[in-house]
């Protein structure tokens, strides 16, 4: 029987953000394809929760505020080497351009880009990845591809970690990891929740997507495994649209 190239046994991934939404659909759904998975968040109830979902033996939990320079370095020292780093944590608060605060954009550059692109420094200086390891970024169609009002904080955090992306896979390649990112379009989550759109705008809203529905957290996990595993072997430097066909209307 040929072997599976979607499947992650024996892989050891690393994922932020797994308390919740896409992060926490991710942890499980790669557990669910033989991962030895490692989650991390803030918030000790909710990553417990995902914990106790997860199937099969081996994994791990970290609490840690990636905000704090101490956590952030206990958990770089917990870390194992690493087959695949799924960069999921971020923040969002919409804004129009003339509302826009100096302390709002440094807090979302800070959890959305700035981050994600020190993690992965770290990762790589202190040799915790493996060759022929995968870093996926969760960026967002609203970093490239499609754009709403109000948006701009958030818009360009994701922005720059897509174009982020595109180097580390250059800068990386030569050491055989690579890097991508998936860019959802609007996916029920908590976050969601956060867009201060009522359920009237949001009915509207679904109009564009010719799929006629959002998304969900576990249809953006399948795509991250895609980009975990073997069959992407040949695959960096990608921003892999997941949208509903939103950005085609």
């Amino acid at each position: 029987m040929a072997s599976n190239p979607f499947s992650l046994n024996n892989k050891t991934i690393f994922i932020t953000g797994s308390s919740s939404g896409i992060g926490r659909a991710t942890a499980i759904e790669c557990s669910k394809m033989g991962a030895n998975v490692i989650i991390t968040g803030r918030n000790t109830d909710r990553l417990n929760d995902t914990y106790s979902q997860l199937v099969g033996k081996g994994h791990l939990k970290f609490r840690a505020d990636l905000t704090n320079p101490d956590e952030m370095q206990q958990l770089l020292e917990f870390l194992p080497d690493l087959d695949g780093f799924v960069v999921n944590a971020g923040i969002v608060k919409l804004s129009p351009v003339k509302f826009i605060k100096t302390e709002d954009l440094d807090r979302i550059f800070q959890m959305n880009s700035i981050i994600p692109i020190m993690m992965t420094r770290d990762l790589v200086k202190f040799k915790k990845m493996k060759r022929s390891s995968s870093i996926v970024y969760t960026s967002s169609t609203a970093g490239n591809f499609n754009i709403t009002p109000g948006n701009g904080m958030y818009s360009s955090s994701k922005a720059a970690i897509n174009g982020f992306m595109k180097s580390a896979a250059v800068d990386l390649a030569s050491k055989g990891i690579r890097c991508n990112s998936v860019n959802p379009a609007l996916v029920k989550t908590p976050m969601m929740k956060l867009r201060y759109i009522s359920e009237k705008q949001l009915k509207e809203n679904l109009k564009k997507y010719p799929l006629g529905r959002y998304g969900t957290p576990e249809e953006v996990a399948y795509a991250i495994i895609y980009l975990l595993s073997d069959a992407s072997a040949w695959v960096t430097g990608t921003s892999l649209l997941i949208d509903g066909g939103l950005t085609l209307t």
